[in-house]
């Protein structure tokens, strides 16, 4: 058959298995989007049972509670979308861990490492070690390969 007479799919179409493997080396099984997708859920459902209700009950917020807290609801929101679009939103999973081993680290371990650790330091140093799940779903080997080996994208 002439090549200009063959059949084509549209590049919308998933790659036909009997063609070979075509899947773009940048993408991630679907074992592993899965697994992305747990690390989504643990965050919507915390924060959705944390942050929501105070977010809805509205009172008056001090600077920085009211700035923590829209940005907590507005990343249960980004989460969320991570269930959809798992590898897209990767970004909000590293955003998660960054920050929460940060405090960790900053905050946290000098005061425990002091013997200056309150009953409130030690509440939110439990519920940041949440972040071990996050830690456990995030493709550490695909991050490192798209986003520090890979190169970078063009300035102009």
């Amino acid at each position: 058959m002439y090549p200009l007479l063959q059949p084509t799919r549209p590049a919308t179409l998933p790659p036909n298995p009997r063609e070979g493997s075509t899947r773009d080396p940048a993408s991630l099984p679907t074992w592993r989007l899965n697994v992305m997708r747990v690390g989504y859920l643990v965050m919507v459902v915390g924060l959705a049972a944390t942050k929501w209700p105070e977010f809805l009950a509205h009172g008056p917020w001090e600077l920085a509670e009211g700035t923590v807290l829209t940005m907590l609801v507005a990343m249960s929101v980004l989460a969320l979308v991570g269930l959809r679009y798992p590898q897209r939103m990767l970004p909000i999973l590293l955003f998660e861990v960054g920050w929460k081993l940060i405090w960790l680290g900053v905050v946290a371990l000098p005061l425990w490492l002091g013997g200056d650790l309150t009953a409130a330091t030690r509440e939110q140093a439990a519920a940041v070690l949440w972040v071990v799940i996050i830690i456990a779903v995030v493709p550490w080997r695909h991050v490192v390969r798209q986003l520090v080996v890979a190169r970078g994208e063009r300035w102009r």
